[in-house]
């Protein structure tokens, strides 16, 4: 009979959607186990080849704990706000709420055909208003607190203004930027926007101003992954850094417990190690220096190069360049010469570029006069406003220097890696670095020229979008004053499809009317009763750090989760995804969950206890190349230097033979191409080919549902488990998958004699089942510990084993199909349907094993002679020591080794080693 995928998957995927078989209602007392993958965005071109691997591989494992009797869910939803959404909506002129929801629909079928176990009950998504109305909710709680540094918590906004009017802050140890102290009377003094101004440099969600990516073509902010040679990869527009007024969240505030929860979770160690260099905690000593104006404090680990410090570096982003402080950092004579250096500046950070200030700062020790440059050519995570540079041991400031004539003082004598030594640094000369560490640092200390510090590298999060398409923040302006607007959710008024790319500024159904509590015109603000709107949006970030929580009581109309569902699911067993949310997301995600255990809202320290990350899919991109100032692209068969020029990823369905690509059509793919000059090579425009991770942001992916169409969900699930270590990255090669579609047939033609469904009844032999319950431990073992290739390998071996010795014995195919299902569960399901089986495999129990088969009857004894090992030889474990000496000495290798000797002593430790001494 024919393996006919088609029809077979097509029958169980409705028949599981129309039973809801995976939606399983909970029963409290049985043991949980919380399975998930992270967020799916759902864009335009739909999944392609390189997701499912996550998905199978969890919901293998998700199965697996099922057949065991453990309450497992494992949900799914969509991450459904953010750029990508608004910009493809932008090229097709389609509303994003509209384009969402359409894209949503094919992801879900894409999903539903390769048979994953989604619970479909619990499915959400970020624009959805049920949910975003928490997600603007918890900023509000934020808004509306503070971080206590004594207790280590976040704690309510008015227990802090209510010591204000008590004593002041005088008494309060918060996680602050505001540094002066004032008296309880002076705080009752202050007018309303005073203390707001003051309280936003205490409130966990607050505004200030930023060093942003600004891309004004675009006009918005861009974050780090949006700009490729500090060009903008959407339209090759030139970027700058601004400061803007910004919301932003106090993440930094967590970074000591960030960095301690490492300790409780069982991440992989590249993990750990990602997060702990993006946390970055560092001791050392904060230096300070002076001028009249200002004081500088800058935060280093070798204060032993002091002496070395020739200059010191402003930052584009530094705050001392804001227009009411820029005068203390710049002479007068130089101001305009620096504003329009400012005006001017690109962000070029490869380029060697600064301006003189004109203004110096005293040497803490030496009391020279030291010059001050604004430069972004210099960067230093712990010093972002000010930079003390040694241009002698510093490559960077080595290469400032040598361009801007500044003296560069060599004070470290370096004669190897344990060598080295302090030189023309006063008291310090003649010192290792250990020992001119603990003395400078004491000088510095009894001067007053500098404190202990502990810095960390982690900043807070920028929190402002400059887009349409993300959660309204729940913010409306009362004579500049940020007030909250609790009447939630708050929803984004329509803006039809061409006006997309244009900010909330411009909408005009964009204003609050406080007495009414609802959205008005904004021709209606009167700053009295209506007020306008808070005009950015959330980053796409704020829906994904708190899903995983929402997914434990998604019908909740009442709270984002009801306590005694938290109490059960406490938080994530194992979450799958890939490295590349090693940082950005686990650390908002962490911070987030924190933050609500400071309010008792969950239980737990950490939301994820285990994460394995999936290696990537890598398949060949195409790139083409774009000339950075006159914009025309060059047939990669031409270029000799790429230095002058971007690269720009284009789909790889444009390539003809030979690497050649379609002009015409790629003109009309983007509005960027269309008009743009393109030389040839005889004719011909070649592109570069590159192997990398296959992404839609590359536009090199491969649709699944043509390898649905032509081998089935089943054949693509185990060729992608096949291809190697979950954990590991896979070259994607179409090739290969014949050999897992033929195996599924013959697995399929096994249970098929003559075209019937044929299996015997008869009681199985000792072998027989020996051959199984070895595979079930082997295949138990490898799930255990997340090996999902090693089982496939086991099925074939089993299979062939079976068919060597004509066994069709339903003892020995009845529990192999559970095992198999867990890797294709359509055809499993089919099997299981004509074995009998009235319920789905899915409810199956898990093979039990008998520890009577698993019992090895012979011991492989490595063989050493004189303690050097010589080869493998086995006896049966239970066998005497005489017998195996014997054996022994009449064996050929062990006489040829022996060389006609006779051995002084046989040394036999049982089901261990032999050691033969001659």
């Amino acid at each position: 009979m024919e393996y006919n995928f088609n029809k077979i998957e097509k029958k169980w995927q409705i028949y599981w959607k129309k039973k809801k078989i995976f939606n399983k209602k909970i029963l409290y007392k049985k043991k949980k186990y919380y399975i998930l993958n992270m967020f799916p965005y759902p864009s335009g071109e739909g999944l392609h080849v390189g997701h499912p691997i996550g998905y199978i591989a969890s919901d293998i494992y998700a199965r697996y704990k099922n057949s065991q009797g453990e309450n497992v869910i494992n949900p799914i939803g969509f991450d459904s706000f953010g750029l990508p959404t608004e910009q493809y909506s932008i090229q097709t002129g389609i509303h994003p709420n509209i384009m969402t929801k359409i894209n949503i629909k094919r992801y879900k079928i894409q999903l539903l055909r390769l048979g994953i176990s989604f619970d479909w009950d619990r499915e959400l998504n970020t624009s959805d208003s049920t949910y975003f109305k928490w997600t603007q909710w918890m900023f509000i709680k934020m808004f509306n607190s503070w971080y206590d540094k004594k207790l280590e918590k976040a704690r309510s906004i008015k227990i802090l203004i209510n010591e204000f009017n008590l004593n002041g802050n005088i008494n309060i140890n918060a996680f602050s930027t505001f540094k002066k102290r004032f008296s309880a009377d002076e705080w009752k003094n202050k007018k309303n926007f005073e203390k707001e101004k003051i309280l936003q440099n205490y409130r966990i969600a607050f505004l200030s101003k930023r060093s942003v990516n600004w891309c004004p073509k675009l006009g918005t902010v861009l974050a780090n992954d949006e700009i490729k040679d500090n060009i903008s990869k959407r339209g090759g527009y030139p970027v700058s850094k601004k400061r803007m007024l910004q919301w932003s969240l106090r993440i930094s505030a967590y970074s000591e417990r960030l960095l301690n929860g490492l300790n409780k979770v069982n991440y992989p160690d590249n993990l750990k190690k990602s997060q702990k260099s993006w946390i970055g905690k560092e001791s050392g000593i904060k230096i300070f220096f002076y001028n009249e104006k200002i004081k500088l404090e800058i935060f280093t680990i070798k204060p032993y190069m002091l002496f070395g410090v020739t200059f010191i570096i402003i930052p584009l982003g530094s705050y001392f360049l804001e227009r009411k402080k820029i005068t203390n950092i710049v002479d007068k004579q130089y101001i305009n010469d620096v504003k329009k250096y400012l005006l001017n500046f690109s962000l070029k950070e490869k380029e060697i570029s600064g301006i003189f200030t004109g203004n110096y700062v005293l040497h803490p020790l030496t009391k020279k006069k030291i010059p001050v440059y604004i430069s972004s050519f210099i960067k230093d995570d712990y010093n972002l406003n000010s930079i003390m540079c040694v241009p002698a041991h510093e490559i960077k400031s080595y290469k400032f220097a040598k361009k801007f004539g500044i003296q560069i003082l060599e004070v470290l004598s370096i004669k190897s890696s344990e060598k080295i030594f302090c030189i023309n640094s006063s008291f310090l000369n003649g010192l290792n670095l250990k020992n001119s560490f603990f003395f400078i640092k004491k000088i510095l200390f009894k001067k007053h020229f500098g404190k202990k510090s502990i810095s960390f590298k982690l900043k807070d999060a920028v929190f402002s979008r400059q887009r349409y398409w993300g959660e309204p923040i729940p913010i409306y302006y009362d004579n500049n004053i940020p007030k909250t607007i609790n009447k939630l959710p708050l929803l984004l008024p329509y803006i039809s499809h061409n006006e997309i790319n244009s900010p909330l500024t411009r909408a005009k159904f964009w204003a609050w009317d406080k007495k009414n509590k609802k959205i008005v015109y904004t021709n209606l603000i009167n700053k009295k009763t209506i007020f306008p709107l808070e005009t950015n949006t959330m980053p796409s970030w704020a829906g994904s750090s708190w899903y995983y929580l929402r997914y434990m009581d998604t019908k909740n109309p009442n709270f984002f989760l009801n306590k005694r569902k938290e109490n059960y699911w406490k938080n994530v067993d194992i979450y799958v995804g890939g490295i590349e949310h090693a940082t950005g997301h686990l650390i908002y995600a962490r911070f987030w969950h924190k933050f609500l255990k400071d309010y008792g809202l969950v239980n737990s320290e950490e939301p994820f206890k285990k994460i394995i990350n999936q290696g990537m899919i890598l398949v060949k991109s195409a790139i083409i190349y774009r000339n950075k100032k006159k914009k025309y692209y060059i047939s990669y068969s031409l270029l000799k230097k790429t230095n002058d020029f971007q690269q720009i990823n284009i789909d790889i369905k444009y390539i003809k033979n030979k690497n050649e690509v379609d002009i015409e059509k790629i003109k009309t793919w983007r509005d960027e191409f269309k008009n743009s000059k393109f030389i040839l090579d005889n004719g011909k425009f070649t592109c570069n080919r590159i192997l990398e991770k296959m992404s839609k942001s590359k536009y090199n992916v491969i649709n699944p549902d043509f390898i649905y169409n032509k081998y089935g969900a089943d054949t693509l699930r185990m060729y992608e488990m096949f291809l190697g270590p979950l954990e590991k990255s896979k070259i994607w090669n179409i090739k290969n998958i014949d050999g897992i579609y033929n195996f599924l047939k013959k697995f399929w033609n096994f249970f098929h004699k003559k075209g019937k469904f044929y299996v015997d009844e008869n009681y199985p032999s000792k072998e027989e089942l020996e051959i199984l319950y070895k595979t079930i431990k082997k295949i138990k073992n490898s799930l255990e510990s997340f090996s999902f290739n090693i089982p496939i390998s086991e099925f074939m071996i089993f299979l062939n084993k079976l068919i060597r010795i004509k066994c069709y014995k339903r003892q020995i195919l009845e529990p192999i199909t559970i095992l198999f299902s867990f890797y294709a569960p359509h055809i499993s399901e089919e099997i299981w349907y004509k074995l009998g089986k009235k319920k789905s495999i899915y409810f199956a129990n898990f093979p039990k094993n008998n520890i009577n088969y698993l019992l090895e009857k012979y011991f492989n004894y490595p063989v050493t002679f004189n303690g050097k090992f010589r080869f493998k030889i086995k006896f049966k474990k239970y066998e005497q020591i005489h017998k195996i000496e014997k054996k022994l000495l009449n064996n050929e290798k062990i006489i040829f080794f022996l060389k006609n000797k006779k051995p002084k002593k046989i040394f036999i430790i049982m089901n261990k080693i032999i050691n033969i001494v001659f």
